[in-house]
């Protein structure tokens, strides 16, 4: 009898606790994501569906398959919001083991599939492990930070925070999924809103502006100086000073600076009038000259911070001469030409070029209010390869238009907002880490998507959270969100 009262009390609050996480979860972020699955659905249709053929319902065709894994994944919704959220604190680290342990077999058992060996072919049905392995990286990361006494200020730490990303990173490279790799560099948004210094992001953004910098105007000379280098090292210089300003305020040190800047600048045009002067040279001297006087004044002054910013400018100098090593023996040839085309650097509208100029057609040719539902010529003739994948975009700017293109990217950045200040909100580590991983991966898809379909980066190939067709992007992306709002209900159930 007494073990039938336990076993009954226990129901009674397993069944309380069930009951209110319909109150707690936050229905405001289900009912984005009900809106952008949905508009996904038909953007896929608008995509896919061929007048002569299959039905939008047929489970054969692609609007009738992504309908089937819609389904399932409010079955999959259900779970993860039944389980206790304690559930995904206990096992964050074995979900991570599981799934790397999938990675790496990916890399052995994939077949070939458009040049990646990301794919496991199970029957009729193909899994991505990569859109499961964000989720699981998300929660050991926010596991190991949550740890009683961590500091990602301590160098141990972020080398272990670090290991966790890198790692499913590097396995996904492996498989020749570059794409799908680049977004584990969204948790640096999270980190650095958990402590990491902001040298490491400014590195990260600096490093690309320098890569652009240096490729667009590589060959451009004005008379015998370099402007690639000119333009760098010119760019490295006043970051430094102004990173001096920033952190110490020290005028006497801008000062000095400026004044060798100053006497540099005249003294090269001076000796131009005797014979050709390199000012790339000169603005790489000062930087070195710059570098120095910070190590005098660490020195003199005992301040780290301004061995902190001298070794940016040297790292970011020797970063300048190793980009075109790093373009021609480290990056593949098919990758070298995205960039170019990118960059305007090379013309190739058959050739790397064609996804991205049908792509821009077809979302210009929508005008203001679109061609309509399924009225889209564009992606009717499938002049756009991949546009019910990584493309699929440019059907929303084909069919709805410039109205409809904006719609979307609104109701993307409220999701992102909406996780923004729900992980602002949490009183627990694990849960506020994971929330900022969240809202990093949603922006990193979102930013990279868009800019590649409209021409602004190079063609990388990710898909669109809830809008692209495949399942296995659909649940990563379900999962992602759902334990999030699971761990945000949990905080207001207690």
């Amino acid at each position: 009898m007494r073990l039938y009262r336990q076993t009954f009390y226990l129901y009674r609050i397993v069944s309380y606790r069930k009951t209110e996480i319909w109150k707690t979860v936050d229905w405001l972020t289900i009912i984005l994501y009900v809106v952008l699955v949905v508009a996904g659905w038909f953007s896929i249709c608008g995509a896919s569906y061929e007048f002569d053929n299959v039905g939008l319902f047929d489970p054969s065709g692609r609007p009738g398959s992504q309908l089937m894994w819609m389904g399932l994944s409010v079955g999959l919704i259900f779970v993860i919001l039944m389980l206790e959220s304690e559930f995904f604190d206990v096992f964050a680290y074995l979900i991570y083991a599981g799934v790397i342990v999938l990675l790496i077999a990916t890399i052995f058992l994939a077949p070939n599939i458009k040049g990646s060996h990301s794919w496991l072919v199970l029957g009729p049905v193909r899994l991505q492990p990569a859109e499961f392995a964000k989720f699981a990286t998300a929660l050991a990361v926010a596991k190991l930070m949550n740890t009683y006494g961590f500091k990602l200020t301590v160098p141990k730490n972020f080398i272990l925070v670090l290991s966790l990303i890198f790692l499913p990173m590097i396995c996904i490279l492996l498989q020749q999924e570059t794409g799908s790799a680049l977004v584990y560099l969204a948790f640096f948004l999270m980190l650095y809103r958990e402590g990491m210094s902001g040298y490491i992001l400014l590195s990260g953004v600096c490093a690309v502006v320098f890569f652009v910098t240096s490729m667009k105007f590589s060959d451009v000379t004005a008379g015998a100086t370099a402007v690639g280098e000119l333009l760098v090292s010119s760019l490295i210089l006043l970051i430094t000073v102004i990173l001096i300003q920033i952190e110490k305020k020290d005028t006497r040190a801008i000062q000095v600076i400026l004044g060798a800047v100053g006497i540099a600048c005249l003294g090269g045009y001076a000796a131009s009038f005797f014979m050709p002067v390199d000012y790339s040279l000169i603005s790489i001297g000062l930087v070195l000259l710059v570098v120095c006087y910070l190590i005098f004044l660490s020195i003199r002054n005992w301040v780290w911070h301004y061995v902190l910013i001298a070794v940016f400018a040297l790292g970011s100098l020797a970063f300048m001469y190793s980009v075109d090593y790093v373009f021609t023996d480290i990056l593949e040839p098919h990758q070298q030409i995205r960039i170019k085309v990118s960059l305007g650097l090379e013309d190739d509208p058959s050739g790397a070029g064609y996804n991205v100029n049908q792509s821009k057609i077809a979302i210009g040719s929508g005008g203001l209010t679109g061609k309509g539902f399924l009225n889209g010529t564009q992606t009717k003739l499938k002049y756009v390869p991949e546009q019910d994948t990584d493309f699929i975009f440019c059907t929303v700017g084909e069919e709805q238009g410039f109205i409809g293109a904006s719609i979307v990217l609104l109701l993307f950045g409220f999701l992102i907002l909406r996780l923004i200040v729900l992980a602002e909100r949490q009183s627990s580590t694990f849960n506020r880490v994971y929330g900022y991983s969240v809202a990093s991966i949603f922006f990193f898809h979102l930013a990279i998507n868009i800019g590649m379909v409209t021409g602004l980066t190079p063609v990388i190939g990710i898909p669109l959270p809830f809008f692209s067709y495949g399942g296995s992007s659909l649940w990563g992306f379900t999962i992602l969100l759902f334990i999030f709002l699971r761990l945000d209900a949990s905080r207001r159930e207690r």
